[in-house]
């Protein structure tokens, strides 16, 4: 038997404000949509790497998501590190960085941290 890993899952207020914000900080796109009564699940990429980013767009919520202590986070890598910390910085998203470490966050529309990560080569 044999697991591949598919996608991580979150759930977003405002699907096009969540969209605009990856398009812009991360350069994920749209790769899939599906629309049902409800609800619409957006699935993102990379362009480079099979793994997803499922966005649900609850379409009657109107309160923002309780995360709680906001443990749980996404990675991403970049091969410029330099530069992507610039433009994180220009889009003012960045919610805590270590230095010794070598890291740092930054927080989506619905408060989520995305770790960002240079490419270990």
């Amino acid at each position: 038997m044999e697991f591949k890993f598919a996608h991580n899952n979150i759930n977003v207020l405002d699907l096009e404000r969540s969209l605009a914000f990856y398009k812009e900080a991360l350069r994920l796109v749209e790769v899939r949509r599906v629309e049902k009564p409800g609800f619409t699940l957006v699935f993102l990429g990379d362009g480079q790497t099979p793994h997803k980013l499922e966005l649900t767009w609850l379409k009657d919520r109107t309160e923002p998501y309780d995360l709680g202590d906001n443990e749980i986070h996404i990675a991403f890598t970049t091969n410029d590190f330099a530069t992507a910390y610039e433009h994180h910085q220009k889009m003012g998203c960045i919610c805590y960085e270590n230095k010794d470490m070598g890291i740092y966050f930054i927080e989506d529309p619905d408060g989520y941290w995305l770790e960002i990560v240079p490419e270990r080569r």
